[in-house]
């Protein structure tokens, strides 16, 4: 039996090609380590469930007739439970609008958390105030990929709000507004109420969005999610007049939320806006949690802080959410910024009274520990301040259950911020059961802080240590501690702030601190900030190795395999100078108006340091980076190919070797003619998946024509295979060879199998571009087949333009031969175009993916030209 192997370049592998392969199985590898830091190495959940103590039910509004066929996926449902969703049924409500708008994806069954939570504390009030939370199912749409149907849901909301404010008319403290609390991609809907010509901004006064991605999509796949995103951005900048009246809370999951990391929750523009708040899940008091992206709409410390803060919203007056702007952003601080242990007080008192058992002890002392097991009265301690305001800056309090071994509280003030006090006073509950130590001091700022330069990603090992020397000997076991310290937005470019470390440690012991540089957790960051853009620079690999192979056959008449191609042409200096050299001088005026004068989009290196997120080697990483997954998938793609065509032929055998020319026949017209059809009636990405599977299938009928070549002339494969003391002919790197004596004895039948060898590896390379096109315009297909019971065409398609394109060409690609291609007048062309369209890729695809599949298509274009002209 002949090898399956004549044209593999598996046998490369142990010449120059292994050291390709260890370098690129590096690269490989560095990829998987950041994902696996991104994905696993965060904290732990910290999250406490949140339970429902009766049967969740949603009832179902029914929205008027000439709504319902307008949207006829979505719909509006009331949460209850038990009691309360009996007493509802009949709609007839008396409490506060809340609401509930899912993200991408999302359930309107997500909540329940804040409804039952909310339901929960109204009866602990005896329904003095209570709230009534709407929630609105999408249908679980991937509004996150595709962007086509957010304006859609956003109208959808709208007419949501005019039927929940309807319910209310007839009461008497009817609202006049709707607090909402949108998830994921549901925040940006609910910012994007304020753009609709008709919508009234004081149908909303409160906004509270929770892992909400404002900044910029997660994934660009497509035009209609980028425009979407800057009309709403642009919105809120330029007619801040609308959402004036409008509080606005965006909650960040932090580090565990792999999905939208804590930058893209940032509201950049609002940040310096009175009524606008952004927050990290992990430092909202009493939560002090990080939530991955799903679980931050159940999180029971998140939801609990969050249904206070609603509760201490309402004014008494109208049984309502406060009209008043100033009064919404003091509870939100209260609760979400800075919770000072006690109960919301809209006046705190100046005056407070000290009741219960006395026991006063007057402190002189700078530092001071007392330490008490089983006491039963609590006891006041009174620090003088006068007699230390000269001397020191700040006043540092901590007490802890040492049995427990956790801190229950610190205290750190600045005396400069109090000058009207003269005492500090200190209360000591009575303790049962457990040993309690408070530790106070005071202390000069200077003293306690230390600045040190964090050490580089190339410090290999280095590290800067800080010993803190203590003042009493413990002897303790010793014990070791690893802080992992990562930001969640970049600093920005003008900014000279440093990251600041606070560490709370006992007096008595002594502590060194090590920091370093964690190269998993960089790469972790790396992939965080720009995996998204990682199909870009893959892209931008394999144009580049399609261009060699072109340049291989004008030159040598042989193509090469796509693996040796790809590891000659895929040079980062090819690619990444140019982006470097055009984002520079983009900082002249003169270049910037000529720019302009093309009609050229911003670079979006440009805009990715306008959201300080790039630095000098991001490009070059991200490239290597691309280089090594385009190696292995090629080594993956080409494995599966044999497999599958090696499975194929065990039960069929090809007649003979291909033997029409044409490249269009009346049968491939009229194939052609439908998939165009099928575009424009149902879905691009549809057509386009069809051609992808027709052309892969041809790819597998050529590999049949070889292998049905080798069995016809056992002659020849002996050569082929034998071929250690023969002179041989190869193409450039490729593993196969055709020995002259076999080229001598059938010059005919060796010239079809180099043509069908040349234009299978052709195809190779260009089916794994066509993948990439797939796999970005896959979540069109999903969305399109999710929704086909409601509307048999995707409409708007972002696919549809690009489907016509590529049916079209693929159609006569699929039948073409290099033979043409090597005597094309516009060859040369066609192998130094691929250059400029990988620059191309890197310079205008990192933000925008659906620009990708164009810049191929280009390239596509000249190679059907080439076959024709």
């Amino acid at each position: 039996m002949p090898s399956l192997l004549h044209f593999s370049h598996l046998p490369g592998l142990w010449g120059p090609g292994l050291a390709a392969a260890l370098f690129y199985g590096a690269v490989a590898a560095l990829v998987l380590l950041g994902v696996r830091d991104v994905l696993f190495l965060y904290e732990e959940n910290r999250c406490s469930m949140t339970y429902m103590y009766e049967y969740p039910e949603y009832l179902k509004i029914k929205l008027p007739k000439k709504i319902s066929r307008r949207f006829p996926a979505y719909e509006l449902y009331l949460y209850g439970e038990g009691n309360y969703a009996e007493e509802n049924k009949n709609l007839i409500l008396t409490g506060i609008p809340v609401l509930f708008l899912p993200g991408n994806a999302g359930s309107y069954k997500q909540v329940r958390s804040l409804g039952s939570i909310a339901l929960r504390k109204a009866e602990d009030i005896d329904f003095k105030y209570h709230f009534n939370f709407f929630t609105v199912s999408f249908n679980e749409e991937l509004v996150a990929l595709y962007g086509g149907s957010l304006q859609r849901q956003t109208r959808f909301v709208h007419e949501c709000i005019k039927v929940i404010l309807k319910l209310y008319k007839d009461q008497e403290f009817a609202p006049s507004s709707v607090a909402i609390v949108g998830h994921s991609m549901g925040g940006l809907v609910a910012r994007a109420l304020p753009t609709l010509k008709n919508f009234k901004p004081e149908f909303i006064n409160l906004l509270i969005t929770q892992a909400t991605p404002h900044v910029a999509p997660v994934m660009p796949l497509d035009k209609y999610l980028t425009d979407f995103y800057t009309a709403v951005n642009n919105h809120w900048i330029l007619k801040a007049q609308d959402v004036r009246n409008l509080t606005t809370l965006s909650v960040a999951g932090g580090f565990r939320d792999y999905q939208v990391r804590s930058g893209l929750a940032f509201l950049p523009r609002l940040s310096q806006h009175s009524r606008a708040l952004f927050v990290v899940s992990s430092a909202v008091p009493r939560t002090w949690a990080s939530t991955d992206h799903l679980s931050i709409v159940w999180c029971k410390e998140l939801i609990l802080a969050t249904i206070r803060a609603f509760f201490d919203l309402i004014d008494e007056t109208t049984k309502q959410i406060t009209e008043d702007p100033k009064m919404r952003m003091l509870v939100l601080n209260h609760h979400f910024v800075r919770h000072p242990a006690k109960f919301f007080e809209e006046d705190p008192e100046t005056l407070t009274e000290l009741k219960g058992t006395l026991i006063w002890m007057k402190i002189k002392s700078s530092k001071w520990t007392y330490t008490v097991y089983n006491e039963s009265d609590g006891k006041y301690f009174m620090f003088p301040l006068s007699n230390h305001r000269n001397t020191y800056s700040h006043v540092h309090c901590q007490n802890s259950m040492l049995v427990r071994k956790y801190l229950l509280s610190i205290v750190t003030l600045k005396l400069q911020e109090y000058p009207s006090l003269s005492d500090l006073v200190v209360y000591v509950p009575a303790i049962n059961g457990n040993k309690f130590t408070l530790d106070c001091e005071f202390f000069k700022e200077d003293s306690r802080m230390v600045q040190l330069p964090v050490t580089h990603l190339f410090s290999f090992g280095r590290y800067n240590a800080l010993l803190l020397q203590n003042l009493k000997t413990a002897f303790v076991v010793p014990s070791f501690t690893e802080i992992s310290a990562k930001l969640h937005i970049a600093q920005p470019e003008n900014d000279s702030t440093v990251a600041v470390l606070n560490i709370y440690s006992s007096s008595d012991c002594q502590y060194e601190v090590t920091i370093k540089t964690s190269f998993s957790q960089v790469l972790g960051q790396v992939i965080r900030f720009h995996g998204v853009s990682l199909p870009v620079y893959v892209v931008s690999n394999i144009l580049l190795a399609y261009g060699g192979q072109i340049s291989a056959l004008i030159s040598t008449g042989h193509c090469s395999d796509f693996v040796p191609a790809l590891t000659r042409a895929a040079k980062p200096y090819k690619v990444d100078p140019f982006v470097n050299v055009v984002k520079f001088l983009l900082g002249f005026n003169w270049f910037k108006d000529i720019w302009n004068v093309l009609f050229l989009p911003e670079l979006d290196a440009v805009l990715l340091n306008k959201q300080d997120m790039w630095f000098p080697l991001v490009s070059l990483i991200l490239f290597l980076f691309g280089t090594g997954i385009a190696y292995w998938g090629g080594i993956l793609f080409s494995s599966s190919l044999r497999l599958l065509s090696s499975l194929w032929l065990s039960l069929t055998r090809p007649s003979g070797l291909p033997k029409d020319s044409k490249l269009m026949t009346p049968r491939r017209a009229f194939m052609a003619i439908l998939l165009v059809f099928v575009s424009c009636t149902t879905c691009g990405a549809f057509a386009i998946l069809i051609i992808y599977l027709h052309y892969m299938f041809k790819s597998y009928l050529l590999y049949q024509y070889f292998h049905l070549f080798s069995l016809q002339d056992p002659k020849h494969s002996k050569e082929t295979s034998d071929n250690s003391n023969k002179e041989t002919v190869k193409n450039c790197d490729s593993a196969e060879t055709i020995t002259k004596a076999a080229a001598a004895a059938s010059p005919t039948t060796n010239t079809a199998i180099d043509n069908v060898v040349n234009s299978l590896k052709i195809h190779i390379t260009i089916i794994n571009l066509l993948t990439w096109i797939v796999l970005l315009c896959l979540p069109s297909l999903i969305y399109w087949f999710k929704n086909l019971r409601y509307n048999i065409r995707l409409d708007p398609d972002p696919c549809r333009t690009m489907a016509i394109i590529l049916v079209s060409t693929l159609g006569i690609l699929m039948n073409s031969s290099t033979t043409k291609v090597k005597s094309s007048k516009l060859s040369k062309i066609a192998a130094q175009l691929p250059l400029p369209l990988s620059v191309a890729v890197v310079a205008f695809g990192p933000m925008h993916l659906y620009r990708v599949p164009y810049f191929v298509i280009c390239s596509l274009l000249l190679h059907v030209l080439c076959c024709i002209v």
